[in-house]
């Protein structure tokens, strides 16, 4: 009987930490599963029936309790990501730059990186490859929140 109750208590924490530490259907639940069967088949094949339903509908109780329990508990409060984001991705007035407005390069672009324009940074992609920290760049197309630029040119 000892056997029987060992692998009950091994499938209910194999099933607990398939539910809690490694999520998905896996090694760990699919032996849960086993170790509970087994301790079915093993009640019914040396105890006869009404063991073996014993032990069935004590195993079948007690996954209803450990889902409820996980269900209801804080568990998942624990385990969830909360935490908001408040951070913006190049939201810029479109009156503070214009097509043909001159930056310098604050970090490689290859093709995206950070230029300066006017004392802001702006994110932004290069149109012609690669261009080098500290570079002159010029503003080309401004489309979709997204600033293109291409190494400036003097014009003489």
């Amino acid at each position: 009987m000892a056997f029987i109750i060992v692998l009950m208590l091994v499938g209910i924490l194999l099933i607990l930490a398939e539910i809690l530490l490694v999520p998905g259907i896996g090694v760990a639940g699919i032996l849960g599963i086993a170790s509970l069967g087994g301790s079915c088949f093993y009640a019914f094949r040396e105890f006869g029936p009404e063991a073996g339903t014993v032990v069935t509908v004590i195993n079948v109780v007690l996954i209803v309790l450990l889902t409820v329990y996980v269900l209801r508990a804080k568990t998942w409060k624990k385990l969830a990501l909360d935490t908001n984001i408040d951070s913006k991705v190049n939201i810029f007035d479109e009156n503070a730059l214009a097509v043909g407005d001159r930056g310098k390069t604050m970090t490689r672009l290859g093709p995206m990186g950070t230029a300066v324009f006017r004392g802001t940074r702006y994110e932004v992609i290069s149109l012609e490859g690669v261009i080098d920290p500290a570079v002159d760049v010029e503003v080309v197309l401004m489309e979709d929140n997204k600033i293109y630029v291409k190494p400036a040119s003097e014009d003489f």
